[in-house]
């Protein structure tokens, strides 16, 4: 069945595909000089993503959407002309994001993924896991803190934590009619904030390695309690939870799930269907549960193995040090052999049984490969429009004079750079070490700086649908992507708003004791004010409905 919406945006892909034809050929540079273009450093560096987004969010389609947003990218670069567009978009875009190292091993580790979700379902590990977990956890708010607890624990990689929660908890928050885009909100809002203050993860690793001419780690666990963005946003799932409160798009799928909708669109149904295999008899909760250890232990050792552990190096600067791409893929791999081993000496699968999970397990993360692989391309065509070098400058810029406020506007500026290119690492990387150069005379308004750097990259991380994490979390949640945007935007905004708040007492305050519990306060109130509005507009429209 089509959308209504497919027909415009058929057009919209026609008509980019007429303007590219249109263009006027145009000369590059000649004699071996390097290619600037036209519109290098500008704004119109930002424009690419930016339409990618509205599309996305107007036409409910992802896949074009990307493409149109890949297209004027290329057409900036290469300044309207015909062939440089194609070569630019297929070369560099598609082809460079796809052989990338880093992108593949992201990729691998998906497939992988995919396959164990396909043989834990086909041994009957996860209806066992259902079963027992329908007659131990009696609430949807017991399944839903369920949820939340898993992923506080796995605060290794975000990739990895979304992934795993999907695929352990949707089968408990299916049969408790917890909605497909109230499970990618949990995911989503556990993975990347609980990664970006746990010690050991890659994303440690990563801010550390920002932090240039000084001690990363040092710094990283001194700005922990300076990130409200994501203290903020565990305290609100966490209230969300236990108060019942929902607002939003998301209220209307949370009633939907209740009354059995669980799938609000086809594509979820895709999902779906891509995952229907039939579970042995003999399966038990345990063919689930240790197949899950087996991939946590497995993967954590391979990021350990990837930062030298095997060779002497200490657990954490293991960790600090690893490769998430490699540790991850390596990790699983060796996983998904061990996993069809225990099956096969378990009795529940055959070894023909467990080779078919593989493809199984690809056709499952379709979608989400597709996703990526589109995001990552548009990803390059702003880094070669120079977005990097735009925002450096505008930051730079804006520094003299606005001492107090810059953390505040530090946290509003990583937002929007990692809102409009779908990555938090990037958005690490090009304001870092700016607020390292700018603030090396005063050490607490550094770390608060950086901390406002790494809690407004993960906040325009969850509003962005053209994230990577957000595009996880849909896959791990199996929900459809942008009905996980649509229903986090309110969410996530209300965490970021209080967290801008909280930024602009302490550029004035600078006491992490005094700022914190004020800004964890105000994030409290919020949702009592917001919980009495929706349980106020929830009593008038029944009132409405009686009087009719």
């Amino acid at each position: 069945m089509h959308r209504p919406n497919n027909l415009f945006s058929r057009r919209i892909l026609i008509l980019a595909a007429l303007l590219v034809a249109a263009c006027p050929a145009l000369c590059f540079a000649a004699g071996g000089e390097e290619y600037v273009p036209n519109m290098y450093g500008t704004f119109w560096a930002l424009v690419p993503p930016i339409v990618a987004i509205v599309l996305a969010l107007i036409t409910k389609e992802v896949y074009s959407s990307l493409f149109v947003g890949i297209v004027v990218g290329g057409l900036f670069w290469a300044n309207f002309n015909f062939t440089g567009t194609f070569e630019h978009v297929i070369v560099d875009g598609i082809i460079g994001s796809l052989s990338d190292s880093w992108n593949v091993g992201i990729l691998v580790f998906l497939v992988v993924l995919g396959a164990v979700v396909a043989l834990m379902n086909r041994s009957g590990g996860s209806a066992a896991f259902g079963r027992w977990a329908q007659a131990h956890i009696k609430t949807r708010v017991g399944t839903e803190l369920a949820t939340f607890a898993l992923g506080i624990l796995i605060f290794i990689d975000d990739y990895f934590n979304c992934l795993t929660v999907g695929s352990v908890m949707r089968p408990v928050t299916d049969e408790h009619n917890v909605s497909r885009a109230k499970l990618a909100y949990i995911i989503d809002s556990t993975a990347a904030p609980i990664c970006i203050i746990a010690p050991i993860s890659s994303w440690a690793a990563a801010v550390t390695g920002f932090v240039p001419g000084a001690d990363g780690f040092q710094i990283f666990l001194q700005a922990i309690p300076w990130n409200f963005y994501a203290l903020v946003t565990l305290l609100m799932v966490f209230l969300i939870i236990v108060m019942k409160v929902d607002f939003g798009p998301m209220r209307k799928h949370e009633m939907a799930a209740i009354d059995g909708d669980l799938h609000s669109t086809k594509s979820e149904a895709i999902y779906e269907e891509a995952q229907m295999i039939k579970g042995h008899e003999n399966g038990k909760g345990i063919d689930l549960v240790v197949p899950v250890i087996i991939l946590i232990v497995a993967c954590a050792l391979g990021m350990l193995y990837t930062g030298g552990f095997f060779s002497g190096t200490g657990i954490v600067d293991a960790f600090a040090g690893s490769d998430a791409s490699v540790g991850l893929s390596v990790g699983s791999i060796f996983a998904l052999i061990v996993i069809v081993i225990y099956y096969m000496c378990r009795r529940i699968i055959t070894f023909k049984g467990g080779m078919d999970c593989i493809p199984e397990g690809f056709k499952a993360m379709v979608p989400a490969i597709l996703i990526l692989t589109f995001a990552w391309t548009l990803k390059a065509m702003t880094d070669s429009l120079g977005a990097a070098e735009y925002v450096a400058g505008m930051m730079e810029s804006s520094a003299a004079g606005l001492a107090n406020l810059l953390p505040a506007i530090i946290f509003i500026v990583a937002c929007f750079l990692a809102f409009a290119t779908g990555t938090s690492w990037g958005t690490f990387g090009i304001l870092i070490p700016i607020v390292v150069a700018l603030f090396t005379q005063d050490h607490t308004m550094m770390i608060m700086s950086i901390s406002a750097c790494m809690a407004g990259a993960v906040c325009g991380d969850h509003c962005s649908p053209i994230s990577d994490t957000t595009i996880m979390s849909s896959a791990g949640a199996q929900c459809d992507h942008i009905n996980h945007v649509n229903t986090q935007l309110p969410y996530a905004l209300t965490a970021a708003g209080v967290s801008f708040v909280g930024y602009l007492i302490a550029g004035f305050v600078k006491n992490v004791f005094i700022c914190l519990p004020l800004t964890l306060a105000i994030m409290f109130v919020v949702i009592l004010v917001i919980k009495k509005f929706v349980n106020n507009a929830a009593e008038h429209h029944a009132e409405q409905n009686a009087n009719a």
